[in-house]
């Protein structure tokens, strides 16, 4: 028997089918979508699953340059969020219709 903590996690499948449907987008983004369709949980675990994801090749980053009206400026850095090969997205359901109900 394997010791320590084991390696899936819930909500990180959970962003990976919300990946799966919506093919790429920002954490923050992810956040509120998830909390739309699964239980809510805090924006620190979604952004904690995203990056072990990346470290387990679930997720791939993509560093955008977006323009905006923003405070600070008129540019700003996003990183999106994509799946990985290691991804293994089911095709959950409710995901499913949450995006269908969108269109």
């Amino acid at each position: 028997m394997k010791r320590g903590r084991p390696i899936g996690s819930n909500v990180r499948q959970n962003l990976i089918e919300i990946i799966f449907f919506k093919n790429s987008a920002c954490g923050y983004a992810l956040h509120k979508i998830y909390c739309e369709i699964f239980p809510k949980t805090s924006r620190e675990n979604i952004y904690y699953n995203l990056r072990q994801g990346v470290k387990t090749e679930e997720f791939k980053v993509e560093i955008k340059k977006v323009q905006g009206n923003f405070s600070w400026g008129s540019t700003a850095e996003k990183i999106f969020y994509s799946l990985g090969p290691k991804a293994k997205p089911k095709g959950d359901p409710r995901v499913k219709a949450f995006f269908e109900s969108k269109k």
